[in-house]
């Protein structure tokens, strides 16, 4: 019989060689692993997850070289990696978010300083990785309207989910908005982002410092983290995050305007991965409007 969530990461443990592990708890909030919380004999816990459907075998380990990245060369606080082998990601424990003004102010000055501090020549990663549990394809390009509409828009029209999910007029309308990027979205330099910002990655340390976990990395525009937070219903603590990371930052004041056409890449992913895509389909649908076939060009009002 397949086992499946805390007796499957139990049996996953103690192949990988943990094995006084007590008991391990369902942990909620992630879409695409099974997760759990593994309570120790010695009264410690562990973060561990898997992957119930098959998976590519470097999954975990790109998790894991990104954690490492946006902590070794962004300065961002993220979870010690116990193990990362082809079916297992263990983690050190991290607590939830503290629900205050103040975790957010300091989340604005790390991702600030992440995304000034990591700049890049080119836009892309030195290998593929994972955006949940579909590839994130990172070939290198000096171009980022390129990279963007290539690798993280027109990528998705591939997928059997999406394909069903929006038709041959959805589909044109998408190309032609990619071929509009440059009137769309300013040059700006590629930097390391996490590739999956949205509030459910957000957590703390024991003293309430802000971490983050499951990272999709690439060197791309830093807007694409902030248009993840923006879009995925941040709670009434982070109201001011916004603006101060604006300001740290030096974004014009147009930014807010951009955020539908660079969340369109994570609409497009959820619509691939999951059987209720959560309304990404109408709102992916609503974002292409203005690209369809006779729309007046004065109809389309996202400037850069």
């Amino acid at each position: 019989m397949t086992q499946t969530g805390p007796d499957l990461l139990t049996q996953r443990l103690r192949q990988a060689g943990i094995g006084d592990v007590r008991t391990v708890e369902p942990a909620t909030g992630g879409l695409a692993a099974t997760a759990g919380v593994a309570h120790r004999a010695n009264g410690s816990r562990l973060f561990v997850k898997t992957f119930t459907q098959p998976m590519a075998t470097d999954a975990f380990a790109a998790e894991a070289e990104g954690l490492a990245a946006l902590r070794d060369l962004g300065g961002l606080t993220t979870p010690d990696v116990l193990t990362a082998d082809s079916h297992l990601l263990v983690l050190a424990m991290l607590e939830p978010r503290p629900s205050t003004e103040t975790f957010w102010t300091d989340l604005a000055h790390d991702l600030a300083r992440l995304h000034t501090t990591t700049t890049h020549h080119r836009f892309g990663w030195h290998r593929d990785n994972w955006l949940g549990r579909r590839r994130q394809r990172n070939t290198w390009d000096d171009d980022g309207h390129t990279f963007f509409a290539e690798h993280r828009l027109l990528r998705w029209l591939e997928e059997p989910a999406v394909a069903a999910a929006l038709g041959p007029a959805d589909r044109a309308a998408l190309e032609r908005l990619c071929d509009r990027l440059p009137d769309l979205l300013p040059d700006r330099p590629a930097c390391l982002t996490h590739g999956d910002l949205w509030t459910q990655n957000i957590l703390a340390t024991p003293d309430g410092r802000p971490a983050l976990i499951d990272p999709a990395v690439s060197y791309m525009w830093a807007e694409v983290d902030l248009a993840h937070l923006w879009t995925t219903s941040p709670p009434p603590e982070s109201q001011n995050f916004f603006d101060l990371y604006a300001e740290l930052v030096g974004l014009d004041r147009d930014w807010r305007d951009r955020m539908p056409i660079l969340q369109l890449r994570q609409h497009l992913a959820v619509i691939a991965q999951f059987d209720d895509d959560w309304g990404a389909a109408d709102t992916v649908r609503a974002t292409l409007a203005p690209f369809r076939r006779g729309t007046p060009t004065s109809a389309v009002t996202m400037e850069p």
